[in-house]
């Protein structure tokens, strides 16, 4: 069953748009996580989506072949929160003469509240930043288009 729902509908807003938050009623942590393996599917995190193309407009223009790969979503009861735990691989060349490939593991995890609306996320990387940014300095052995 493919799920194709927003973002903004699982994102707790204090902002008083309900627009957003009545796009789909969220009755259980299982929608929210369908909600996040479909967003992972249509890799909004390197092709952006509404608020998440402003935040990337100015690194887009830097990424060649971006790509998001979802490598596992499973949900995580403490006796206390929901969580929803997303490990994934994100890979890029950045358009420099030598084409570096950055290839990064990482989980981000998402805490839900009573309403089943992500109110936290923390977002961890399996290399350090000294190791990311020395990825900038490393040429790809592959092309971008393989």
């Amino acid at each position: 069953m493919r799920v194709d729902l927003s973002w903004k509908s699982c994102f707790r807003t204090d902002s008083g748009d309900d627009e957003w938050n009545e796009q789909v009623s969220i009755s259980n942590a299982d929608v929210v996580l369908s909600v996040i393996r479909s967003d992972y599917e249509k890799a909004y995190f390197v092709t952006g989506r509404e608020l998440y193309a402003r935040n990337l407009g100015l690194l887009l223009p830097f990424f060649e072949s971006p790509s998001i790969q979802l490598e596992e979503l499973t949900k995580e009861f403490d006796g206390k929160t929901i969580s929803l735990v997303a490990s994934w691989k994100l890979r890029t060349y950045l358009r420099l003469p030598w084409k570096p490939l950055i290839s990064i593991d990482g989980t981000t995890t998402y805490d839900l509240d009573d309403d089943f609306r992500i109110v936290w996320h923390v977002e961890r990387w399996g290399v350090s930043a000294l190791e990311a940014v020395l990825q900038i300095f490393t040429a790809s052995s592959e092309s971008p288009d393989q």
